[in-house]
């Protein structure tokens, strides 16, 4: 199983058609860009030829949104098949998927769905990620959710219960700040403390993204909406993980209400700030 993550340690952007003509007039100044891997399962056709450009000039990073991979039935086959010719096809730097389930008695929810914390489910999300591992013969990064609610019977803290997935797939992880701040919010609890717990040695790629918070109830709820930029609070933690961690290769998360190419680039800007400060920062990660 070849390691994940050769992405350069700099700040990279999801990739957006409607950006292609911008990017493709010029190099730009990003260590790579990351797709939905959803987005690229088809045949072929002008997707396919935009990404066959950016692949050639940039390090590629593939986000899976419909594994499935918390589901308590077997993993969609065609799924996973699809998954695997378009990483034989691109053959990206890094291959991430969501601690998450989206998928029941072949229905798609269309969301990111919490799991409960518990041996049971600690078993069968180790199942699927060495399925997936396998079939792709790769490491899978596994990024932490955005979570809204908390359930009763969990018996496992979440950065435990990722620090054991690591352990018994060789997976490694792909660290989520903006969930990390939302999940804390929503629950009442330190995103400080949250974020200085989270095995931060089997971290291969960040995601910062944009949020947005609801009006209604008596107490804030966050939604990891991905429409609009890193909010101040995500980037000071970002700049803290940074600062004991290390240049780690970071995500501009923006996928609704995208903005114009200067601006998504401009968040790309702050981030490789921060990168470049600790440019010369020496840190060793545990191998996953």
């Amino acid at each position: 199983m070849s390691p994940s993550s050769l992405l350069p340690c700099r700040a990279g952007v999801s990739f957006k058609p409607q950006h292609f003509p911008c990017i493709a007039e010029a190099q730009q100044p990003l260590g790579f860009f990351e797709i939905h891997a959803e987005n690229y399962m088809g045949a072929g056709g002008r997707p396919h030829a935009q990404l066959q450009h950016i692949r050639a000039h940039y390090a590629l990073s593939v986000h899976g949104v419909g594994l499935s991979i918390g589901a308590p039935q077997p993993l969609d086959q065609d799924h996973l098949a699809r998954l695997k010719q378009l990483c034989s096809r691109t053959e990206p730097q890094s291959v991430s998927e969501h601690l998450a389930w989206s998928a029941h008695d072949g229905v798609f929810f269309n969301d990111l769905l919490p799991l409960p914390y518990t041996e049971e489910t600690l078993g069968l999300v180790a199942e699927h990620i060495d399925e997936v591992q396998t079939q792709l013969r790769r490491q899978i990064l596994l990024e932490n959710p955005a979570t809204y609610i908390r359930f009763a019977h969990s018996t496992i803290p979440e950065p435990e219960f990722m620090h054991e997935i690591v352990r018994r797939t060789g997976c490694a992880l792909l660290l989520d700040i903006n969930n990390i701040y939302v999940s804390a919010i929503n629950h009442g609890s330190d995103p400080l403390q949250d974020l200085s717990i989270f095995p931060i040695e089997h971290v291969r790629e960040i995601h910062l993204a944009g949020h947005a918070e609801s009006s209604e109830g008596s107490r804030p709820l966050l939604i990891d909406a991905h429409g609009s930029p890193v909010a101040d609070p995500v980037m000071a933690l970002y700049a803290r993980t940074i600062a004991e961690a290390g240049p780690i290769p970071t995500l501009i998360e923006w996928d609704n209400d995208v903005p114009q190419w200067p601006q998504l680039l401009a968040q790309a800007h702050a981030a490789q700030s921060i990168l470049d400060a600790h440019e010369g920062f020496s840190h060793h990660i545990a191998a996953a």
